[in-house]
């Protein structure tokens, strides 16, 4: 019994601490509630938001303490008691420095403790000097008042003593069983299909209740785990840095705005479609086989079709990084797993809502995956729902809402949005395990899970015919323009090799009234990507895109052409002169097709490009 006391006591004691540190930032910066114009009912909220992530760290933190009662179950001696002591100590005063250090920068850098700030402990003499003497000392009192509290609450009323215990084998084996499933569930965040990020903490429209939400060890555990590798040097520097830096500026160097306005209007409604999967092979105008998305090829006729355009990564969340921000994928890691970093990127969002833009983003899954529900959080959307937030009675399927009903919520919810809108809607259907609920109409591919997958993008195909009869419908519809773009691609019936340019080639299609009509049914053969989605898309409102360096005008003739995406461990990079993929891990380029006279200058830019981009990642 001494033993389900100790766990429960231990675990009882965490989620207190967590909350207290959390009570302790919102106290010493209460002051920012009347100026955010914050509501009483988000504080509380933050403290329920808040214990997913709770559970998450204290089942970590419990873990040497249950191995050491494992240990006592078997064998009995005083030393044991007291080295679960210090290691309680030990991390308890660890966790309420973290904490402390946190009331401390926010004021300055308004982000968590992250792994970049541990730079500055190899000069402490820099972190008092950037301190006024009066805050220093108040922390270093919070500090200690929060230790000493919280260490004597722990002797006096959670630390239970283990003294004799009878040696019994099968109960120890029962013992660690349970413990550690319930350990294990814990860290997790429990049985659903996506382990927990901390998106799961992200709620409010107000950074600074996010930020107190998420847990503070948790946050430096997984920020250390992320950019611990890339403390000493970038992993991708090839060139000397002002050489490499040159070579990117020229790539980016507009010599003159012949910006091509192919808009009847400078303030229509957006919706951007961001479909799931979506390989350019299901398109039969870029070289797929007809009949998987015959709705989309009738929308070709009325639209404009890009034909050399190519996702920036492989995996959603970059998608979101490089259409919302204009940041480029990077290899190893994603920006949106980096809190710190994500609140550097510029928003498209928060640049159209300065034009007077509402905003919204729908999903019928779980946007904690990859870091999402953070990064749009923190890219300013005004309105977020996923699959938590619609009516149960939606049929779905094991990752979320089909793509039929999520698709007609979104249209039910903009006749409710203020016009001019921005509405996002990321599709879900065409994932695996691509159990849609339509009957399967293609079974000629090689296997049951490539038919798995066209079906699926069928079924998500006639969805968007059936979504563009009843947009049509709505008043705001000819007011509308609509972008419909892969957030990455997807293995398809031809194969192609996973960081060939084929594979990363997706379709991004621009439809809508407010195209004029000269435009409609164009096709653009200039080569893009996903990170010039922002700037093509402000530039056509005359609104000034210079936040975003590394989006390019595709509408402006005068620009450079290329497509840069990140290859696992390295670039892809696509020119009209050719293009070519290399790997740093065994370096070699497994894709080179470039013009002989130019194959060192391109090979350079795109290494350049690739060295310079990790660098602000770094940085950020």
């Amino acid at each position: 019994m001494k033993f389900t006391i100790s766990i429960i006591k231990q675990f009882l004691f965490w989620m207190i601490i967590f909350a207290m540190s959390r009570a302790v930032f919102f106290v010493y910066y209460s002051g920012i509630f009347k100026i955010e114009k914050i509501e009483i009912s988000e504080i509380f909220a933050s403290f329920w938001y808040a214990l997913p992530l709770d559970v998450a760290t204290a089942c970590y933190i419990l873990i040497i303490p249950i191995i050491i009662l494992l240990i006592q179950t078997v064998i009995t001696t005083k030393w044991l008691n007291y080295t679960n002591l210090a290691y309680t100590f030990l991390v308890l005063v660890a966790y309420i420095l973290i904490t402390t250090a946190e009331i401390g920068i926010y004021d300055e850098w308004k982000t968590k403790l992250q792994f970049k700030a541990l730079n500055y402990l190899s000069n402490p003499d820099e972190i008092y000097n950037s301190t006024s003497t009066s805050t220093f000392f108040i922390l270093i009192f919070i500090l200690i008042l929060q230790v000493v509290i919280s260490y004597w609450f722990y002797r006096k009323f959670v630390f239970v003593k283990i003294n004799e215990t009878p040696r019994n084998v099968i109960f120890s084996s029962l013992f660690f069983l349970i413990v550690s499933t319930m350990l294990f569930l814990g860290i997790r965040g429990g049985i659903n299909e996506i382990p927990i990020t901390q998106s799961k903490s992200y709620f409010s429209k107000h950074s600074f209740i996010n930020l107190a939400s998420v847990n503070s060890g948790y946050s430096l555990w997984i920020s250390t785990l992320e950019n611990y590798k890339f403390k000493d040097a970038n992993p991708y520097e090839f060139y000397n840095p002002e050489e490499a830096t040159r070579r990117v500026n020229e790539l980016h160097e507009i010599k003159k705005d012949t910006t091509i306005h192919i808009l009847k209007t400078k303030r229509p409604n957006i919706i951007i479609l961001l479909m799931e999967s979506w390989s350019a092979d299901l398109i039969q105008s870029l070289d797929g086989k007809e009949g998987i998305t015959p709705q989309f090829r009738k929308l070709e006729n009325e639209g404009i079709l890009f034909t050399d355009f190519y996702a920036s990564g492989n995996r959603s969340q970059q998608a979101m990084s490089a259409i919302l921000a204009g940041f480029p994928s990077t290899p190893i890691t994603a920006i949106t797993h980096n809190l710190d970093k994500i609140t550097q990127l510029p928003s498209l969002t928060k640049t159209l809502e300065k034009e007077g833009y509402s905003s919204s983003f729908y999903f019928g899954g779980q946007l904690m995956y990859g870091g999402i529900n953070s990064f749009i959080t923190v890219n300013g959307f005004d309105i977020i729902k996923d699959v938590s937030d619609f009516d149960d009675d939606l049929p779905r399927g094991k990752l979320g809402i089909f793509d039929e009903y999520i698709l007609n919520e979104q249209i039910v919810e903009l006749n409710n949005e203020k016009q001019p809108f921005f509405s996002v809607l990321f599709t879900v259907s065409t994932h695996s395990p691509y159990d849609q609920p339509m009957d399967d109409v293609i079974n000629w591919a090689s296997n049951d899970n490539q038919n798995g997958y066209l079906n699926s993008a069928y079924y998500t195909d006639k969805c968007l015919g059936e979504y563009f009869e009843n947009a049509r419908k709505q008043t705001w519809y000819n007011n509308t323009l609509f972008i419909l773009v892969a957030d990455h691609s997807h293995n398809t019936y031809k194969n192609w090799p996973v960081d060939s340019k084929e594979y990363r080639k997706i379709p991004l299609l621009l439809y809508g009234d407010v195209i004029k009509d000269e435009y409609r049914g164009k096709k653009i053969n200039r080569i893009g990507s996903q990170t010039d989605i922002a700037s093509t898309l402000l530039s056509q409102f005359n609104v000034e895109a210079k936040d975003f360096f590394w989006s390019r005008n595709l509408f402006n003739p005068t620009t450079n052409e290329f497509a840069y995406y990140e290859a696992t461990d390295g670039v892809g990079w696509i020119t009209p002169n050719g293009y070519f993929v290399y790997k740093k891990t065994t370096d070699n380029y497994p894709e080179l097709q470039i013009n002989p006279q130019l194959k060192d200058s391109i090979i350079m830019d795109g290494k350049s490009y690739l060295q310079v981009v990790f660098k602000q990642f770094i940085e950020y």
